[in-house]
C-alpha cells in the first residue's frame, strides 16, 4: 500500500508541471501546447518501445483500442481543455477545480467498483466533501475579488471555469478505466502500458499538428493567433525544451508511476491521492510567478488537504456481490 502511495506522490509531482506550461508560454495556443506535448510523448515512446517490444507484441487488438481511447480522452481532450482554461482564467482556478478530482473520482469509483474494491461509507465521506467545498470557496473568493476590482475579464474567467470542468470530466473517466485494465491484467507491466499509450498517441499528435497547421494557413485566428510563427512560436528553444520535458516527465514517467499506483491501490483510494498533483501545480505556479499564495488560497489548500486526509482515514467496507 505504501509503495502505491509513493508512486502516486511521484505521479503528482510530475503532472503538476503541465499546469505551469501554459503560464510559461502564454502566447502559445492551447492546440499547439496539446499537440506538441503528445508529439514529444509519442516520439519518446518509440525508443522505449524497443526495450519492451516482446511484451508489446503480447497486447491484443482490444488492448490497443483501449489504449487509444484512454489517450484520446485522458491525454488529448483533457490537456486541450485544461491548457485553454489556464490561459483564460489563470492557473489558480483551473488548478483548484481539477483539485476536486480526489473526491469526484472517489464518489464515482465508490459506487462503480464497490464489489471489486469495497465501498467507503457515504456518511463518512460527507465531512471530506464539505471541507473541499469550503476550500474551493475560499480560493474562488480571492480570485473573484480581483475580477470585481477590475483586474480581470469575467467572461474569460467563466469560460476558463467551464473548460476546467470539461477537463475534470475527462480525467474522472480516465483513471477509472485505466485502473480497470491494470487490475484486470495484473500480470502486465505498468511500464509497458504507459509506453503503449505513448505509441497510440503519436499518430493522434501528428494528425492534430497537421490540422492546426492547415487551420493556421486557411483560418488564422481560429486555432492560432494571427501572425503566430507556426509551429514553434517566438520562443522555439523554450517550446521544444518544454514539450520534451513534459513529454518525458509528465506524460511517460507520470503515467508509469500512476499505473504502478493503480495496480496496487483501490481506485477510490488512488483517486484521492491526485491531490498531490494539485498541490504540486500550485507550488510550481506560485514559484514561477515569484509570489506567495494569498491567505485565502493558503486556507483553501489547508482545507483541501484536510478533506483528503479525512477521506484517506476511511476504510472500505466489503460489499456483497
Amino acid at each position: 500500500m505504501w509503495t502505491g502511495v509513493l508512486f502516486a506522490l511521484a505521479a503528482g509531482l510530475m503532472w503538476g508541471l503541465v499546469f505551469v506550461a501554459p503560464v510559461m508560454l502564454p502566447a502559445c495556443p492551447p492546440a499547439l501546447l496539446t499537440t506538441g506535448r503528445y508529439l514529444a510523448f509519442g516520439l519518446l515512446a518509440l525508443p522505449l518501445a524497443l526495450m519492451d517490444r516482446r511484451a508489446l507484441r503480447e497486447l491484443k487488438p482490444a488492448d490497443w483500442w483501449e489504449a487509444a481511447k484512454l489517450s484520446a480522452i485522458g491525454n488529448f481532450l483533457y490537456y486541450l481543455t485544461l491548457s485553454a482554461a489556464i490561459q483564460r482564467a489563470g492557473a489558480p482556478l483551473p488548478t483548484m477545480i481539477i483539485g476536486t478530482l480526489p473526491v469526484v473520482i472517489a464518489i464515482c469509483a465508490n459506487h462503480r467498483n464497490r464489489v471489486r474494491d469495497g465501498q467507503l461509507p457515504w456518511l463518512k465521506l460527507l465531512p471530506s466533501l464539505a471541507l473541499i467545498a469550503a476550500g474551493l470557496a475560499l480560493v474562488n473568493r480571492d480570485e473573484l475579488h480581483h475580477l470585481q476590482a477590475g483586474d480581470g475579464d469575467f467572461r474569460r474567467y467563466a469560460e476558463g471555469a467551464l473548460l476546467a470542468i470539461a477537463a475534470l470530466a475527462c480525467w474522472t473517466w480516465y483513471p477509472i478505466r485505466n485502473a480497470d485494465w491494470l487490475r484486470a491484467h495484473a500480470d502486465r507491466s505498468p511500464r509497458v502500458w504507459a509506453t503503449a499509450q505513448g505509441l497510440v498517441t503519436l499518430p493522434m499528435a501528428v494528425v492534430g499538428m497537421a490540422i492546426v497547421g492547415v487551420a493556421h494557413v486557411a483560418a488564422p485566428g481560429v486555432l492560432t493567433p494571427e501572425g503566430y510563427a507556426f509551429p514553434l512560436g517566438a520562443q522555439p528553444l523554450a517550446f521544444v525544451g518544454l514539450m520534451l520535458a513534459i513529454g518525458l516527465l509528465s506524460s511517460w514517467l507520470g503515467t508509469l508511476c500512476w499505473n504502478e499506483a493503480s495496480q496496487r491501490l483501490p481506485t477510490s483510494l488512488s483517486g484521492q491521492l491526485i491531490v498531490f498533483e494539485t498541490l504540486a501545480a500550485l507550488a510550481y505556479a506560485f514559484t514561477w510567478n515569484q509570489r506567495l499564495p494569498p491567505p485565502a488560497t493558503l486556507a483553501g489548500i489547508a482545507l483541501l488537504l484536510a478533506g483528503v486526509v479525512w477521506a484517506l482515514r476511511i476504510k472500505p467496507v466489503k460489499h456483497a456481490a
